[in-house]
């Protein structure tokens, strides 16, 4: 049976392992391994994940006997009534399954509640998800290019939905 769990700072290594494990993979094509490398460091260390979580990041843990993936998302994220998705990750061998829509789905749920009107994520331009997110009702809004430091930029598109 497949779950999905709101995650706690006790989910922390699970978190990290998934990234670790998912991220060379999902994007060996589209950036550099030394750009993952940095990434990973920025964003999924035991530190960083703590400030995501104290700026109100909502972390979810999709299972079915072993964790699968994880999402991260915040209510009102840049303005009143929007959702942003900061992450979404299922491990490739378990893609085309609908775990990411299931993801997404319960996101939806979650920003209807806390009565959100529109969800919204970035998605590097060349990355294949940009189709998965089209099927499920995104349209892009908007180009992004953001400097991450280190001399690398993320190059993105901005993907939104009205909920």
């Amino acid at each position: 049976m497949i779950t999905i769990e709101k995650a706690t700072d006790d989910d922390f290594e699970i978190i990290i392992d998934l990234a670790k494990r998912i991220w060379p993979i999902a994007y060996k094509e589209l950036i550099s391994s030394d750009q993952i490398d940095y990434m990973l460091n920025m964003m999924y260390s035991i530190e960083a994940l703590k400030k995501q979580f104290s700026n109100h990041h909502h972390f979810i843990l999709i299972k079915e006997n072993e964790y699968l993936g994880f999402a991260a998302y915040q209510f009102d994220c840049n303005e009143s009534g929007k959702t942003k998705i900061h992450k979404l990750y299922v491990l490739s061998n378990q893609q085309g399954k609908g775990l990411g829509k299931k993801l997404v789905d319960y996101i939806i749920d979650e920003a209807k509640v806390n009565h959100q009107k529109n969800i919204f994520l970035n998605v590097n331009k060349k990355n294949s998800a940009i189709q998965f997110y089209k099927h499920n009702g995104f349209d892009i809004t908007l180009e992004e290019i953001i400097d991450i430091g280190n001399g690398y930029i993320m190059d993105d598109y901005v993907m939104e939905k009205k909920i």
